[in-house]
């Protein structure tokens, strides 16, 4: 029984490109030593001393960047092509890290912030773009979900990882450690996997070029941003407000912090691609599922309020994955579904500066809710932020079912 079900998790992994299974293990080693993020708030609390309202605006400064980097990122990515862009953003953005630890005034990490999330993140749209190049359209999803696994197996082992760097050598290595990974996963990809110009695997006939003839005036798209944004500012609470709130509440070490985040990439490794499948294979709604993703998040997000018991912690992440397994797959694959063919750039862009202002804000608003009011106030307003979400998901659910009864009536 055990070896049937083995064989039957293999099989959703068949099918795949090897050009997939490459930028598959680029991905894990970018991630595995992506060990900043996880900590840069303790980083700058504990190690650099600045206060709450310092680190806020220093990490609005990383998704100011961000957007800057996702937007460039897709635009480039249409005009010069995605395996150039994604290729100078590793290597320049590792060369980066490696000077990062050096800046410690308030104001350089402002600016470094800045410009190192512009480079880093035009990889962003520009590796969304690979898949629909590499990967055939009906394993897209489930390409994106493989690649999702490689950086939540990088995720598993990074925070803990990352615990260990800080325990025994400080958190100047996790600056080496990030810089090096992007080098060397940027190295391999080059190596192993050559351009092309477009995909051997491109749509012949794509939805909706009738109905939407700008990115701008694509209601049910930005309708759906306004859920994905929301999605992305409850789960960014896990590397700005909450890591913060394991020392200060229940003393948790940043190693003990960085296993309940490898919790959740363990459970993603092992979970995530058999749920893919499953809701692929029976045609589910991706938009719905979405918004089931939204509503588990929100969910996790109330449960942080039990403040007496440090078992809620693992409970919170289990609800948090499970809503991230949920939206994140399903709304790449939604987002790349609307946009017409050559204007996938464009459309990833601005998907992708959906969770780049996402990060602005969960940074901004969680760390000032604090400062004013206290944690439990972050908490129920993060938690009614996640309903809200799910409003706008069935509200983009009904556009989508008008749009269809629209195109159907064009077609006749």
């Amino acid at each position: 029984m055990i070896q049937q079900a083995f064989h039957k998790y293999i099989d959703n992994f068949r099918g795949f490109s090897r050009e997939i299974w490459v930028l598959t293990l680029v991905t894990f080693i970018n991630r595995a030593g992506t060990m900043v993020l996880p900590f840069l708030s303790l980083y700058l609390k504990e190690d650099l001393h600045f206060n709450l309202n310092q680190i806020s605006w220093i990490l609005v400064s990383f998704g100011v960047g961000s957007m800057t980097g996702s937007w460039l990122g897709g635009k480039l990515s249409d005009k010069i092509g995605f395996y150039k862009i994604m290729i100078f953003s590793l290597f320049v953005s590792g060369l980066m890290f490696f000077g990062l630890q050096f800046i410690t005034s308030y104001v350089g990490l402002l600016i470094a912030m800045f410009l190192i999330m512009t480079v880093a993140d035009m990889f962003r749209p520009a590796m969304f773009v690979s898949l629909g190049a590499y990967a055939k359209p009906e394993n897209r999803t489930r390409a994106l979900t493989l690649v999702r696994l490689a950086i939540n197996l990088g995720f598993a082992a990074g925070p803990a990882l990352g615990g260990l760097i800080i325990l025994y050598i400080g958190y100047k290595g996790l600056f080496w450690v990030d810089g090096a990974t992007c080098i060397l996963s940027i190295i391999v990809f080059a190596l192993l996997v050559k351009e092309k110009a477009r995909s051997p695997y491109q749509d012949k006939k794509h939805p909706g070029e009738v109905l939407r003839a700008s990115v701008f005036k694509d209601h049910v798209f930005w309708v759906f941003l306004g859920m994905c944004l929301i999605t992305g500012i409850l789960f960014f609470q896990l590397f700005t407000t909450i890591p913060i709130y394991h020392k200060e509440h229940f003393n948790l070490t940043e190693l003990q912090t960085g296993l309940l985040l490898t919790l959740n990439g363990v459970l993603v490794f092992f979970l995530e691609m058999p749920i893919v499948s499953y809701i692929e294979k029976h045609n589910l709604n991706r938009l719905k599922i979405v918004v089931y993703g939204c509503l588990a998040m929100g969910i996790s997000l109330f449960l942080m309020m039990v403040n007496f018991w440090s078992g809620i912690l693992i409970v919170m992440m289990l609800f948090m994955t499970f809503g991230e397994m949920f939206a994140f797959p399903f709304a790449n694959s939604f987002a790349m579904s609307r946009a017409p063919k050559g204007h996938e750039g464009r459309y990833m862009a601005i998907f992708t500066m959906s969770y780049s202002l996402a990060h602005i804000l969960s940074a901004k608003t969680g760390m000032k809710l604090i400062e004013s009011f206290g944690y439990q106030t972050n908490w129920f307003f993060m938690g009614s932020l996640g309903l809200v979400g799910v409003l706008l998901g069935y509200y983009a659910l009904k556009l989508v079912k008008k749009e269809n009864k629209t195109r159907f009536q064009l077609e006749k």
